[in-house]
């Protein structure tokens, strides 16, 4: 980010207009949270504004959707496409390039409003005429902090705004656990004194499970964990017939790849969800192994050094096959004085 596009950013904010936030497929709370924030906010300021998630987000999120028009591209584009080309602007959230919102991303590459992105990927693409990024942010929604604070607009936070953007700070960093600098706490304390009932909000995130979500968690710690104590590696399966099963839905698996980084010999989680016509990779590290790097070359995926997905076309017994592969050839994860071929 650059002085140059902070001052753009805020002559699109300053003046009154049609705005459109949108975020990524399977919109987190991090995802949500900025998203809630930055609506508050521009409305705060005069704009009418229109929310767009390519997919469903988790039921448990819906505390924050107040006051605010929140649509599902999936589930009604016919009706939000003559939306976003009204647009006279596009905030573009907690992502870094068009193919994180599908078909969505496909619109909007050919719509000529401006585009902002507000993001702490690495390696974003140039798809936005103006940039808000910061790798090192723990979470966007602390970027939607930075911004109102470097703009010279926190008269205008309030527990509402405070609270989605701690939301997201919350989500995105483990309650705390993660990604965590002496400049987040700061702003953690700054939002507290804005009006965050901090209990509460942990309540709703943290301690809403529900029955069917805790028989899940058990069925993979008990049946589809396996450890690879050579390798400091513990992976977790989902086959087509466990999400029959369990009637798994959105949002339902979120959180679990982290169950096994409570173990003390484990330095790679990896969770592996056998979708209808694909599979999907979540990757969770600790210390400086970068699991992005790892997914971005060879699994056709990215995100944060501790953080990543991907994705293989494939059977799940390959998939399974092929991160073991590729665990075993990375020597620093290997127990054994000799690189594994």
């Amino acid at each position: 980010m650059n002085l140059q596009d902070l001052t753009h950013i805020k002559n699109l904010i300053d003046t009154p207009r049609y705005s459109v936030i949108v975020s990524h497929r399977n919109p987190d709370g991090d995802a949500i949270g900025s998203s809630l924030a930055l609506a508050h906010f521009l409305q705060k300021k005069g704009h009418t504004v229109h929310i767009v998630f390519p997919s469903e987000y988790p039921p448990l999120f819906q505390f924050l959707v107040e006051d605010v028009d929140v649509s599902i591209y999936d589930l009604h584009s016919d009706a939000i496409k003559p939306k976003l080309k009204m647009a006279d602007v596009i905030f573009a959230l907690d992502f870094n390039a068009l193919d994180r919102i599908d078909r969505m991303g496909e619109f909007i590459h050919g719509l000529t409003c401006p585009k902002v992105m507000i993001d702490h990927h690495i390696d974003p693409e140039p798809f936005a005429e103006y940039a808000f990024w910061r790798e090192s942010a723990s979470s966007t929604a602390e970027l939607v902090y930075d911004l109102m604070k470097e703009g010279e607009y926190m008269r205008f936070m309030d527990p509402q705004i405070a609270t989605s953007i701690m939301c997201g700070i919350l989500t995105d960093t483990g309650s705390l656990s993660y990604s965590v600098s002496p400049e987040v706490l700061v702003k953690v304390a700054e939002l507290l004194k804005s009006g965050v009932d901090y209990r509460e909000l942990q309540d709703k995130i943290f301690n809403s499970w529900s029955a069917k979500y805790l028989k899940l968690l058990g069925h993979c710690l008990s049946n589809r964990m396996e450890l690879l104590d050579e390798h400091q590696t513990g992976i977790i399966h989902l086959t087509k017939s466990d999400y029959a099963d369990f009637d798994i839905q959105r949002g339902d698996t979120e959180g679990i790849v982290n169950y096994l980084l409570k173990l003390q010999e484990v330095t790679i989680a990896v969770f592996i969800t056998e979708q209808p016509n694909i599979i999907k990779f979540s990757f969770r590290s600790k210390g400086d192994f970068s699991v992005a790097a790892m997914a971005a070359a060879h699994f056709k995926g990215g995100g944060h050094v501790n953080a990543s997905g991907g994705f293989m076309h494939s059977s799940l017994e390959a998939a399974i096959r092929k991160v073991k592969d590729v665990i075993k050839n990375y020597p620093q994860l290997s127990k054994s004085e000799i690189q594994i071929p």
